[in-house]
């Protein structure tokens, strides 16, 4: 048996197979079953947009790296959160995108676009066909 299986829950074939690798799992074996992490085509679309958001918007009469407005869009979801830095100052603890599941994720691009349009950005991306909404499902 190897140390590490993934199944995507697709179908009752995938399921069996999960359950069957569950059955036969040693003792103390640990088994997590947890939402989609983001998709690639999200992960694109993010980088897409830090991007566009770096070459078009100042903040705080400053242009930001696609890595600051990463940091400064995912502590705004996580209700900016900002805490007092070891040597003063104060330090954004942004979400991990990694670590997001794709609902989330949706829910950042989501964020994004209402910044954006706020502040009359135009993203030069080519978005897939389908809406951000379908991201959710």
């Amino acid at each position: 048996m190897t140390d590490k299986a993934r199944y995507r829950l697709h179908g009752r074939t995938a399921r069996m197979m999960a359950t069957q690798h569950v059955q036969h799992a040693p003792e103390g074996y640990v088994v997590t079953i947890q939402a989609p992490t983001r998709s690639l085509e999200q992960n694109a679309l993010l980088w897409a947009r830090l991007t566009t958001l770096s070459e078009q918007v100042k903040w705080d009469g400053e242009t930001l790296t696609p890595e600051e407005w990463k940091g400064l869009l995912t502590a705004c979801l996580r209700k900016q959160k900002i805490v007092r830095g070891i040597e003063g100052g104060l330090v954004f603890l942004p979400l991990r995108t990694s670590k997001m599941d794709k609902y989330e994720f949706a829910d950042l691009l989501t964020l994004m676009e209402a910044f954006a349009a706020e502040r009359g950005v135009t993203f030069n991306d080519q978005v897939p066909p389908v809406s951000i909404a379908e991201y959710r499902k």
